[in-house]
């Protein structure tokens, strides 16, 4: 059937030297659903992997927190983000600098990612940025540039007794206010959020009191290096971790941060597993804090080390 089709109108782009899986998948992609018959199922079944990569398997997108760049981005954004593009990101995060663009630059910004055929997929700021006197500006650029998660890149100087509960406060009202305008909020741990306090670790005690409309956003590097487990903490926290840094760390303390992406600690296959199957992840982000290399040559190693994972 398979050798009759690819002479055949039905068969035309079917190459013969791809896997017979496959080309049966393609094959019965092409014939009516009154022609299929019991053996045709069979072998679609036989495809795997393939057929459903071809149906429609959700693709996660990869994107880079334009702090890994951060001196090239002060020197020269516009030029910073081509060169991120070109390498072949396929998005950006934008941290709190951006919070001082007029709605003019924001405009021109978007316009040089429109022509480069890449997305803001969220932005970084502080703390003070989710106050009801600065959200609208949050929500005002944002918009602008595409973006559609506002994260609390940390606490800030939030201090007392009552720290994390003014925080699940300010995320819990920010979510409110940002999702009329189509907009999302979330918190971006560090290390700290993972390690106890008066026997309980603050980032159980947000997410917890937040709603589930703010997202966690998951710093891999960070929750590692607090002696916690990333796989375990996306497993207990379904559908709220929509966006992670695939940050690495190595327990040589000589290198800790500087390890690029897949040459850490990190069991990225399990976390990549786990974030898609339970996590509700809608984009990675490659994060470099420090480098054995210089910043665009560290972003550009770890995108041929994601992608050779990714591929395996």
């Amino acid at each position: 059937m398979i050798s009759r089709l690819r002479a055949g109108p039905h068969g035309a782009g079917i190459r013969p030297e791809a896997p017979r899986a496959v080309r049966c998948a393609m094959v019965l992609m092409m014939m009516s659903p009154d022609s299929i018959s019991r053996r045709s199922l069979f072998a679609l079944a036989a495809a795997g992997p393939f057929a459903s990569k071809m149906f429609g398997a959700k693709r996660i997108p990869l994107g880079l927190e334009l702090y890994s760049v951060r001196n090239e981005l002060k020197q020269d954004l516009m030029g910073t983000v081509r060169a991120v593009a070109k390498m072949g990101y396929e998005g950006v995060e934008f941290f709190s600098p951006y919070f001082s663009w007029t709605p003019s630059y924001a405009k021109e910004v978007r316009k040089l990612q429109d022509d480069l055929g890449i997305r803001c997929f969220s932005t970084h700021n502080d703390s003070s940025c989710l106050t009801a006197e600065k959200l609208p500006r949050a929500i005002e650029l944002n918009q602008i540039i595409g973006s559609k998660f506002i994260v609390m890149a940390s606490s800030g100087d939030i201090k007392g007794s009552d720290h994390w509960k003014i925080v699940a406060d300010r995320l819990n009202q920010a979510a409110e206010k940002t999702k009329a305008a189509g907009l999302r909020v979330g918190y971006h741990n560090h290390d700290a959020e993972f390690r106890p306090v008066d026997g309980k670790r603050p980032l159980e005690f947000l997410a917890a009191n937040t709603s589930k409309d703010v997202m966690l956003q998951l710093d891999i590097g960070t929750c590692l290096e607090a002696g916690s487990d990333p796989v375990a903490w996306i497993e207990q926290h379904p559908g709220r971790i929509r966006s992670i840094h695939c940050k690495d760390w190595s327990r040589d303390p000589k290198i800790g941060y500087k390890a690029l992406f897949s040459e850490g600690a990190a069991p990225w296959k399990k976390i990549f597993a786990a974030s898609e199957k339970t996590g509700g992840v809608e984009f990675y982000l490659i994060e470099q804090e420090e480098g054995l290399y210089p910043a665009m040559e560290c972003v550009e190693r770890s995108l041929a080390n994601f992608k050779k994972l990714r591929s395996a």
